[in-house]
């Protein structure tokens, strides 16, 4: 079995795309998604040690799955308030994203249902898929026309499901004219806010309340991993969703809940989002300065012009990684973003800007890529 192992990794790196574990303290940072800094928030840590002090009668771990003796009036307390925040009935929380998306997607549509997917989605959206009984078929990324056709053969419950904004290519899915075709098709549409939350919205609430869209999405996947800075997920619907998910998403029934310390950060965050204006302006400022400079660059081009997610595309995709590496050495965590996690063809620098980058690491980062092409 080994030997096996052994080959398919040999097979990966001789291809180039071996993935290694790797630090990078000290750099800075054009890597992370913690786009408003809320991961490394003073303020953030001196409310959850405040919090902390008053829930010491809860055990540190959920110590089962919430359907036995995991649960307890924290969650409830939280999923009330991330309800409210994102304007729907109810939220259920589960463990991170992935698993939102896996408990969600591999519960909902059933046998005889039809799903269609962005072909950029998230790889927990297509692993969920994969674990569903319904036929699913992916579409054109943002291509409304193309989903309006494949729409006429579908059969059953229709489902659409898409990302608010996309995490590779850093532009926003069409939600306006989704949420009109899903309406004429009686479609359920379910959109992953993970990479808008924080960052849309007038406080953060993520794209589908920015645009009053909340009554005409069926299910929210909210992700606390990116803009949030915390860690876990929740679901956000009507409250029969809640209740079905909690009777049949494996995902939520047999997994331990969260604990404790990721509870009381959670709250503490959604207490401070509304608060992030300044830096929600900040973040795209300083993105669309680095749009501008980077399209400067002979042999770059740079999408999208509106997002904090940057990929910066050369015209030998070889480059990719003696370039990251280079950039690395010189003091900018920046990586590549390879095959297979983007399609052959679709590489490029992955690039992040963060509300907490100055103007001079923009420069110097422009500079670093220009010298090092």
């Amino acid at each position: 079995m080994s030997e096996r192992l052994q080959q398919k990794l040999a097979e990966r790196a001789a291809q180039g795309n071996l993935r290694v574990l790797k630090t990078t303290s000290g750099l800075t940072d054009f890597c992370s998604n913690d786009y408003l800094g809320l991961a490394r928030s003073e303020k953030l840590q001196q409310l959850i040690r405040r919090e902390e002090a008053n829930f010491n009668h809860l055990p540190l771990g959920a110590t089962g799955s919430r359907l036995l003796s995991g649960n307890h009036p924290l969650f409830e307390e939280l999923e009330t308030i991330v309800a409210g925040y994102h304007k729907g009935e109810s939220a259920l929380l589960f463990n991170s994203g992935y698993m939102a998306n896996v408990g969600l997607l591999s519960a909902l549509p059933q046998r005889g249902d039809t799903v269609f997917y962005d072909e950029a989605s998230h790889a927990s959206m297509k692993d969920g898929l994969r674990l569903s009984f319904a036929k699913s078929y992916s579409f054109r990324h943002n291509d409304v026309t193309d989903l309006q056709q494949k729409l006429k053969h579908a059969t059953g419950q229709i489902f659409v499901v898409v990302e608010a904004v996309y995490s590779m290519d850093g532009d926003k899915a069409p939600l306006q004219e989704l949420a009109i075709v899903c309406e004429e098709h009686n479609a359920a549409l379910i959109v992953d806010e993970a990479h808008a939350v924080g960052l849309y919205g007038p406080n953060g609430q993520g794209l589908t309340v920015a645009l009053g869209l909340q009554d005409k999405v069926f299910a929210q996947v909210i992700t606390y991993g990116k803009a949030m800075g915390n860690h876990g997920a929740a679901i956000v619907g009507p409250n029969v969703l809640r209740d079905y998910l909690v009777n049949y998403s494996r995902a939520f029934i047999y997994t331990t809940g969260l604990p404790k310390h990721a509870l009381l950060a959670l709250k503490c965050a959604y207490s401070l989002l509304p608060q992030l204006q300044p830096e929600r302006e900040r973040v795209k400022k300083l993105a669309a300065q680095l749009y501008g400079q980077l399209n400067t660059i002979k042999g770059i081009r740079c999408t999208p012009a509106d997002s904090v997610i940057l990929s910066v595309f050369v015209d030998d995709a070889v480059q990719l990684k003696p370039l990251a590496l280079a950039l690395q050495q010189q003091g900018f965590d920046v990586r590549p973003v390879l095959s297979p996690t983007v399609p052959i063809g679709k590489e490029r620098l992955r690039v992040i800007v963060h509300a907490y980058n100055t103007e001079e690491e923009i420069v110097g980062l422009v500079q670093a890529i220009t010298n090092n092409l």
